[in-house]
């Protein structure tokens, strides 16, 4: 959790401070920094909305909780985030590359019409998008507990992370590879991604709502392999393995929920877990292929018109 935290906090707060740090540096550029002050009262309120957001969030889980409906929160809380993280990482991919060029446009405009509260209203949006997505997906790998993930070293480490690179990378230094940082991120939050949504399809076939092709003969979900004695999923998998078989696996169950939180890892996937899994991987590269496809023939098409 500490790891998929950080992730997830890293990702989120640098992009909020590459955007707010591009507008600072914009309206310094163009001698309007008076507007500065304007665009902090933004931040300041996006932050307090975020808050007040993971407040609602735990309030309403704790309620699902007590009404026996959480884990219907919580399927959906994943596929939703699985669907956010996924659509992250297909556009940053694209949009990383402009990102200042696009930002700048859109200062000007707002400059161009005038207006305190347009200013406010763009710097808060934002950073409220980022603020809201970190609650949703901190909701989604804590299971409903998004106190222990604001709390966790891991978020710590994050936020503090991308205020470094976020420092560095306006002071000009070139050791910071902004669409490096992206892709290496954009690996690790696809994983992410397809954890959440192996996680929700197995919550799924577990209470019922969704079925199988392949049933053991006692009725239960059918399983494609079995390697507890490999890598249990958790260590109360491992203590029943010893248990059951006298011995111990080859790697233990501390190593295995690692995993099966950051990856949704299964010791015993059902055919829907394992098939959903790799298709999800499957559709990401298609879809990042395709993008990149049509990039290169609008640099292509622009390069032409150029000549």
């Amino acid at each position: 959790m500490n790891l998929q935290s950080f992730l997830i906090t890293f990702r989120e707060a640098l992009e909020a401070i590459l955007i707010v740090g591009v507008i600072m540096t914009y309206l310094k550029r163009i001698g309007q920094t008076q507007w500065n002050k304007w665009v902090w009262v933004g931040v300041i309120l996006a932050l307090a909305a975020s808050y007040g957001t993971a407040l609602v969030f735990q309030t309403v889980l704790t309620g699902f909780a007590t009404m026996g409906s959480q884990n219907y929160l919580k399927i959906g809380i994943m596929l939703v985030s699985c669907v956010l993280l996924s659509h992250m990482v297909l556009f940053m991919s694209q949009q990383s590359r402009n990102l200042q060029g696009q930002v700048e446009n859109k200062i000007s405009a707002i400059l161009t019409v005038g207006g305190v509260m347009n200013m406010i209203i763009h710097s808060f949006l934002v950073v409220v998008r980022e603020g809201v997505e970190t609650v949703f997906f901190f909701a989604a790998i804590t299971g409903g507990d998004i106190q222990q993930a604001l709390q966790s070293w891991g978020a710590l480490f994050g936020l503090i992370l991308a205020v470094v690179v976020g420092y560095l990378f306006f002071k000009g230094t070139k050791k910071i590879q902004l669409k490096t940082f992206f892709r290496i991120t954009s690996i690790f939050l696809m994983m992410i991604a397809g954890g959440l949504l192996v996680q929700a399809v197995g919550i799924m076939q577990d209470i019922g709502i969704m079925g199988t092709i392949f049933r053991t003969p006692g009725g239960e979900v059918g399983e494609i392999y079995n390697i507890t004695a490999i890598m249990p999923e958790h260590p109360l998998d491992e203590t029943q393995h010893i248990r059951d078989t006298g011995e111990r696996p080859l790697i233990n169950g501390q190593v295995g929920i690692f995993f099966k939180a950051f990856l949704g890892y299964t010791q015993n996937p059902s055919v829907e877990e394992f098939v959903l899994y790799w298709a999800f991987y499957l559709i990401i590269f298609i879809l990042l292929g395709l993008q990149k496809k049509r990039s290169l023939i609008m640099q292509s098409t622009e390069s032409i018109k150029g000549v």
